[in-house]
């Protein structure tokens, strides 16, 4: 048979107990760190959220709308014959080459929700005089 030894478990005063912190998971805890939950970085999310929200309200609630009538632009009628796209109806009516802009004007003026234009169709067109 093999003789065992017993050694003494040396006697730790309540003292050096009392002044060790250990965290649940068996770390010793750290001072001076805010570690947020779940539950926390979720809160903190939707409160700067909230803030954004707030924010962009207080400061796109300006109106730039008066109470007065604008110019009403001057306008042509142009009926669309064979052949006629709006591109080609744009890039006679507008100056300095700016038919892209031309396009989505007409395109406003009119309501179109698409550049297709049909024969016989009567578009308004910014007047060139």
């Amino acid at each position: 048979m093999s003789a065992t030894t017993v050694t003494p478990i040396a006697q730790v005063s309540s003292m050096q107990v009392s002044s060790i912190r250990v965290a649940p998971t068996g770390r010793p805890a750290s001072t001076g760190q805010v570690r947020l939950t779940r539950r926390g970085r979720l809160v903190v999310l939707a409160a700067a959220l909230l803030l954004a929200l707030v924010v962009s309200v207080a400061l796109g609630g300006g109106s730039m709308a008066s109470e007065e009538a604008g110019e009403p632009r001057a306008t042509e009628i142009v009926v669309v014959n064979e052949g006629d796209t709006l591109w080609g109806i744009a890039a006679e009516v507008a100056s300095d080459g700016e038919v892209r802009s031309m396009v989505h004007e007409i395109r406003e003026l009119n309501n179109l929700e698409s550049s297709v234009v049909a024969l016989g169709q009567r578009l308004h067109v910014p007047s060139q005089g």
